[in-house]
C-alpha cells in the first residue's frame, strides 16, 4: 500500500471500531436505559454519525462537488442519497430506525473502494516495473572525467560508459569490455544474455558483471526504451469494446435505477398500497444495491491486469481491444525471414568431393569472398576460424548474380551457383539439403560446395505446435523467398499453408484472401518483423511484431510487440488474452446476476438494507478478487 492508501485504511478501522463499540452499546440496550425508548433512537443517530462522517465525509464531499458540476448520477451520489435517506428514517416514528445500516453502507462501500484501489496497484506494478526501465542519466568521458548527462541529450555515435549496476541508457554496439545482461524487464528471460565487443545492446538492460563501452546508434527518442514507454502509456486509451460497452451501459443504467428507485418509493404509498416509511426503505434498498461499482471497476481492471501480465512475458499489448481480439484469432500468419528464422545466413554444411578436406574447401571460399560485402559472403568469413592472408589474393572479380572469381595463391578459385559453374564450363552436382549451394572450383577442378541457409528459430516448430494445441485453426507462411526454401521450412514446422515468391504487396493480397475465408466470429493475426511488413501488420485484425530485432515501421504499425523475437510468445500472448476474456464475462454475468436477483427482492421487500451492503460492496469485492487472476500469468 502506498502513504495514501495506508492514510485510507487507518481511517477506515477506527470507523470501524466505533461503530462496533456503538452497535454494541445499542444492542446491549445500555442507550435505552440512558434516554429512553425514544431517547435512544436520537442518541443512536449522533453516535452513529460519527463512524460514518469519519469514513464518509470524501464520498459526501465528492457528491457535493460533481452534482454542483451537473454529474449526479455516479456512484458517490448514489451512495450519499441511499445513506442519508437511511438516518433520515428517524424521522419516521412507526419504522425501525436504520442508521446502523446507514453507516454500515458507507463503511462498506470504503472498505470496496479501498480494495479497488489496491487492486488496480497491485496490476499497475508489472506496468510500473515496465516504466522502471527509463534510465536516468548516461556515464559519458570528457576530458578524462565521467560526466552524468540526460541520455536525451547523448548524440548518435557517443561512446557512454556503463558500470555494473547501472542501466543501459541508449542503443548500442558494445566496442570495448564484456558482461552479462539482465534483460527480464525487457523480454521477460531470466536468463542474463552474455554481451561482448561488436555485440548490439538495447537500452533498459541492465548491466550486471563486466565495464562497458557503448557507442550509441539511436537518438533516445528512437530507442528501445523510449518505445516500450510510449506504448505503454497509450495502452490504457485503446479500450475493448467490452470495456467501452460496460462504459455507456453505466450512463444509460444509472439514472434508469434512481429514477427507479425514486418510482418505487413514491408511487406505492400516493397510491395507498402501504406505509410511505416502507416504500421509502424499499427504495433506499434499491438504491444501493442498484450501484455498478462492480462492473465499472471489475472489467476495466481485468483488463487492464491482462495488459500487465502480458508485459511481465515481455508481450508489450497496445490497448485492450487488441486483447480482446486477440482472444478471438484462429488464423495466424508469418512472414519467414526474422520471425520463424533468425534472418542471417549461416553455414549448415561443407560437402568435400572425395580425398577433399572440408576446412580446405571453406578457406578458399572465405579468400575468394574475402573482399565481398554480400550477406552471404560475410557468412562464408565467418564460418571460418583461420586467419584470411588478403596477402595471398589477387584478381578478385564479382560476377554479379553468379559468384566470384579470384587467384588464391596462383590457384584460380570459383566460388557461386549453377550458373556460375556453367560459364566456366566447370562441372558440378547438386545438392538434396535445401538452402543457397556454393560451388568451389580450383583451377577448373571440382573441390565441393558450401550450404548456406537461414536458421530456422529454436522455438519456432514449438511455437506452431503450441498454437495448434490453443485452437488455432490455421498457421500459414507468407513469404518472398524461393518455393523450395519456403517449403522445406513449412514442413519442418507443421505448418497448414505456405505462399513463396511473394512482394510486399502480394502479402497483402494474400492476407485479403485469407481474411475473406474467414469464419464468423473469428480473427486473423499477422506476425512480421520488417518494414515491407508494415502494411500486411496493418490490414490484419491483429498485427504482431517482433520488437528486439524488428523494424521501426513494423512496431509502429504492429497492435503487439513481441520484446525477444520469439514466436512462442504468441500462443502465450493468446493464453492471456483468453484468460482475460473468461475472467471480464464471468464478472459481468456475477455481477449482473445477483444485483438483478437482489433488485427484485428489494422491490418486493424481501431484501433488507443489510443484504443490499452485499449485493453491492460483496460483489464488487469478489469482482475484483476475480479480476486479479489476469494479472497471474505462467511463465513458459
Amino acid at each position: 500500500m502506498n502513504k495514501k492508501q495506508r492514510r485510507w485504511r487507518n481511517r477506515i478501522v477506527v470507523a470501524i471500531a466505533i461503530f462496533a463499540v456503538i452497535m454494541a452499546v445499542d444492542e446491549a440496550g445500555l442507550l435505552a436505559s440512558a434516554f429512553g425508548a425514544r431517547g435512544s433512537v436520537y442518541a443512536a443517530f449522533v453516535l452513529y454519525l460519527i463512524p460514518y462522517l469519519i469514513a464518509g465525509h470524501d464520498v459526501l464531499a465528492k457528491a457535493a462537488r460533481n452534482l454542483a458540476r451537473g454529474e449526479a448520477f455516479d456512484e458517490c451520489f448514489l451512495m450519499t442519497v441511499a445513506t442519508i435517506g437511511a438516518f433520515a428514517m428517524v424521522l419516521f416514528p412507526d419504522t425501525d430506525p436504520h442508521m446502523a445500516e446507514g453507516a454500515a453502507v458507507m463503511l462498506f462501500y470504503q472498505v470496496g473502494e479501498l480494495f479497488q484501489s489496491y487492486a488496480v496497484g497491485q496490476s499497475r506494478k508489472s506496468i510500473a516495473a515496465m516504466m522502471d526501465i527509463a534510465p536516468e542519466y548516461a556515464n559519458v568521458e570528457r576530458d578524462g572525467e565521467l560526466v552524468q548527462v540526460d541520455p536525451a541529450e547523448v548524440a548518435v555515435g557517443t561512446v557512454v560508459v556503463i558500470k555494473p549496476g547501472e542501466r543501459v541508457p541508449l542503443d548500442g554496439v558494445v566496442c570495448e569490455g564484456s558482461s552479462q545482461l539482465d534483460t527480464a524487464a525487457l523480454t521477460g528471460e531470466s536468463v542474463p544474455r552474455h554481451v561482448g565487443s561488436g555485440s548490439e545492446v538495447v537500452s533498459g538492460c541492465v548491466n550486471m558483471t563486466g565495464l562497458l563501452h557503448v557507442r550509441t546508434t539511436k537518438p533516445y527518442g528512437e530507442s528501445t526504451v523510449a518505445r516500450i514507454l510510449e506504448l505503454v502509456e497509450n495502452a490504457s486509451e485503446k479500450k475493448a469494446r467490452t470495456e467501452s460497452f460496460i462504459t455507456r451501459f453505466a450512463r444509460v443504467y444509472t439514472p434508469a435505477v434512481v429514477l427507479s428507485a425514486l418510482a418505487l418509493a413514491v408511487v406505492p404509498p400516493l397510491a395507498g398500497m402501504g406505509a410511505w416509511s416502507d416504500w421509502i426503505l424499499r427504495g433506499l434498498t434499491f438504491l444501493v444495491v442498484s450501484c455498478p461499482c462492480a462492473l465499472v471497476i471489475s472489467v476495466p481492471l481485468s483488463f487492464f491486469g491482462g495488459i500487465g501480465g502480458a508485459s511481465r512475458l515481455g508481450i508489450l499489448v497496445k490497448g485492450s481491444n487488441y486483447l480482446e481480439l486477440l482472444a478471438k484469432v484462429d488464423t495466424v500468419v508469418f512472414d519467414k525471414t526474422g520471425t520463424l528464422t533468425s534472418g542471417t545466413f549461416n553455414v549448415v554444411a561443407i560437402h568435400p568431393e572425395a580425398g577433399v578436406e572440408a576446412d580446405y574447401v571453406l578457406s578458399l571460399a572465405a579468400h575468394a569472398e574475402a573482399f565481398s560485402d554480400h550477406p552471404i559472403a560475410v557468412s562464408v568469413r565467418e564460418a571460418y576460424s583461420g586467419r584470411i592472408d588478403r596477402g595471398r589474393i589477387r584478381d578478385v572479380r564479382e560476377e554479379s548474380g553468379h559468384g566470384v572469381s579470384a587467384r588464391v595463391d596462383e590457384h584460380v578459385v570459383l566460388v557461386g551457383n549453377d550458373r556460375l559453374m556453367a560459364e566456366h564450363g566447370a562441372s558440378w552436382h547438386d545438392c538434396d539439403l535445401t538452402g543457397t549451394v556454393l560451388h568451389v572450383t580450383v583451377d577448373g577442378a571440382y573441390a565441393g560446395h558450401i550450404v548456406i541457409a537461414d536458421v530456422v528459430k529454436d522455438d519456432a516448430e514449438a511455437a506452431v505446435r503450441e498454437l495448434h494445441d490453443a485452437g488455432v485453426r490455421r498457421c500459414v507462411m507468407l513469404t518472398g523467398d524461393r518455393a523450395d526454401v519456403a517449403e522445406a521450412v513449412g514442413g519442418r514446422l507443421g505448418l497448414d499453408e505456405v505462399r513463396a515468391q511473394l512482394l510486399p504487396q502480394d502479402k497483402v493480397a494474400e492476407v485479403e484472401r485469407l481474411l475473406a475465408e474467414e469464419r464468423e466470429g473469428g480473427r486473423l493475426a499477422f506476425v512480421g518483423d520488417g518494414i515491407n511488413d508494415a502494411p500486411v501488420l496493418t490490414r490484419a485484425d491483429v498485427g504482431i511484431a517482433m520488437g528486439a530485432m524488428g523494424s521501426d515501421a513494423a512496431i509502429e504499425a504492429a497492435d503487439v510487440v513481441l520484446m525477444d523475437d520469439r514466436p512462442s510468445k504468441i500462443a502465450s500472448a493468446m493464453r492471456v488474452a483468453r484468460k482475460t476474456m473468461r475472467i471480464v464475462w464471468q464478472n459481468i454475468v456475477f455481477a449482473i446476476g445477483v444485483k438483478v436477483l437482489i433488485l427484485v427482492l428489494a422491490a418486493l421487500g424481501l431484501a433488507n438494507m443489510w443484504l443490499a451492503v452485499f449485493g453491492d460492496v460483496g460483489v464488487a469485492v469478489i469482482a475484483i478478487l476475480n479480476a486479479m487472476r489476469a494479472m497471474r500469468v505462467e511463465r513458459h
